[in-house]
Formats: structure tokens, sequence, C-alpha cells
């Protein structure tokens, strides 16, 4: 398998900094559900937004059904399966980082919550609109998918094996 060359720019969105206020831009909007992420969901979460194709195919709302969105969007399967395994390791640094630097807190029944409320402000910031993108993608994913049921029913319907 050959990847595309990636410009500076792209590049910079996979350093672990970024990625850590990836997954705690999905925690944070989590929090309409649980003050507690599951891991798992925090993870899935963050690769999906990476992903262009999947973010191309959003529903506007997250009235929207998760199991109709992806009946719909068959693609997406198909995307989770060929791109998670590359980009889980890059996902799990930025995860390791925002919990070294202290924006997460790793819980031991696996979830994850913000060391502290203020930890990432409400609104995405930055120039670039691909990072935009991306953290509001990460965002939705995290008020959204805990919509489709338990985590292990949503992961099932997304085709990833926790």
């Amino acid at each position: 398998m050959t990847y595309p060359r990636l410009g500076r720019g792209e590049r910079a969105l996979f350093n672990p900094a970024f990625m850590g206020l990836v997954c705690a831009r999905t925690v944070r909007e989590h929090r309409v559900h649980n003050e507690r992420c599951p891991l798992a969901i925090a993870v899935t979460a963050a690769v999906m937004a990476l992903q262009p194709g999947i973010r191309a195919v959003l529903p506007k709302t997250t009235s929207a059904s998760v199991a109709k969105w992806v009946e719909d969007n068959e693609e997406i399967r198909i995307m989770m399966a060929a791109n998670t395994t590359a980009l889980a390791p890059v996902v799990r640094a930025g995860l390791l980082f925002a919990t070294q630097t202290g924006v997460l807190t790793a819980h031991p029944d696996a979830t994850v919550s913000l060391a502290t409320p203020r930890a990432i402000p409400a609104q995405p910031r930055g120039e670039a609109p691909i990072a935009l993108a991306i953290q509001k993608a990460a965002g939705m994913f995290g008020r959204w998918l805990p919509t489709a049921g338990s985590t292990s029913t949503t992961l099932t319907l997304l085709g990833v094996r926790p």
C-alpha cells in the first residue's frame, strides 16, 4: 500500500499535541451524555474525524440516526476498515500526550474525562481549515456516537472491533 505525500501542514495534523486536542474535543462534547467518555469512543471518533471521506458525509445534526447514516453511507465501514489500523496509533499518541499534560484524566474503567471543565474552549480555534474541520467533526462524534446505544453497539455499527 502506498500513501500520498503529505505537505508540511498536513503532517502537522498528525502530531501528538493536535491529536490530543482532537481527543479532548471529543471528550468535551461527550459530556452532554456523561462526564466520562469511553476510551473506545474517544479513539473511534478521532479516527473518524481524521478521514475527509467520513467528514464529507456527516449529517448536519446529531438528531440523525447513526445506524441509518452508516446504512446510507456504506463507504464509512470500508474507510474504517482500511484506515483504523494506520490511524489508531497516531490517536493513541495524542491521548497519551493529553493525559501526560493534564488535559485529560484516564480512569481505571477505560474512560477518560477532561481534567478541568475549561481545559478545551467551547469553540474550536485555529487558522487551518482542515484542523478546524477535524476538531468540529470530533466534537460532533463525541455528542452523536453515544446516541446509537452502548459502546459495543456503536463500534459494531461502524465495523470496528473493540
